[in-house]
């Protein structure tokens, strides 16, 4: 019976550590044996197990979208974005509105997003805004392109012509902030809320931005004043426009005057 039990025993591995009353000594041997095969698997070190380098996953970081644009020429920016889907308002679209104007001038006048006329033309302040800006310019001896570039915040135009959303407005900031880099203008005219507070990155209102007041954008000086839009439904506040139109003038004489004295 015994010698039954220490068979069973072997055989699920749990042979005692200690001497059995009457057992021969090739037990002790036994569980000798097996306590030195346990204490020689304990010392043994794993096997090093290597992966081939093929077979790591490799992560590499290009440049980024902004990066990308930053690039660009004035032919790769335009077909750029010609063919942007970045954000939702290209669905609505009928065409992008990149800008229009002297590509080396010192004036650039940047509204907040195209309308239905612009959307329609591809070409930005070309309806009634689009006539009062021009009558804005020339009321400081400008000429919409010669020496003058205009543009907008976003390049298609909202639904319903509603302002443009922050992240819409995110989307097209690499594009302007590219134009400005190409332009190089000695001034920049913000035109309205949207225009002044996406150049400005505050959500101040015009009324506070605006009046003989000189901003900075990434290195280039900022006029706000209203937008045409604005003034074809508040016409009183066409005076106010005047004198801001007055302190671009003055300021651009300063500017330049300075720059030929440097």
């Amino acid at each position: 019976m015994k010698n039954r039990q220490m068979m069973v025993m072997r055989e699920l591995g749990l042979t005692p550590v200690y001497r059995l009353r009457g057992q021969d000594s090739p037990v002790v041997e036994e569980v000798n044996a097996s306590a030195n095969n346990t204490s020689a698997l304990e010392n043994q070190r794993p096997l090093a197990i290597s992966t081939p380098q093929s077979d790591i996953p490799q992560t590499s970081t290009g440049p980024s979208r902004q990066e990308v644009i930053l690039r660009m020429d004035w032919p790769e920016l335009k077909a750029r974005v010609a063919g942007c889907v970045d954000c939702r308002l290209h669905a609505g679209r009928t065409k992008t509105v990149f800008g229009v104007g002297d590509e080396n001038a010192s004036w650039l006048f940047v509204g907040e997003g195209p309308g239905a006329e612009e959307d329609r033309q591809g070409e930005p302040f070309v309806g009634q805004a689009g006539k009062l800006l021009d009558n804005m310019l020339a009321a400081i001896d400008l000429k919409r392109g010669d020496d003058v570039y205009i543009a907008n915040v976003v390049k298609c135009r909202p639904p319903g012509n509603r302002n443009p959303q922050p992240d819409e407005a995110e989307t097209c900031e690499p594009y302007l902030m590219r134009q400005v880099q190409l332009i190089k203008p000695t001034l920049i005219v913000a035109l309205g809320k949207i225009a002044a507070q996406n150049l400005l990155g505050n959500d101040a209102a015009v009324g506070s931005l605006r009046g003989g007041k000189l901003h900075d954008y990434k290195g280039t000086p900022l006029i706000v004043t209203y937008h045409p839009a604005y003034l074809l439904r508040n016409p009183a506040d066409k005076v106010r426009v005047w004198e801001d139109l007055c302190f671009a003038r003055l300021t651009m004489r300063n500017l330049k005057s300075a720059q030929a004295t440097s």
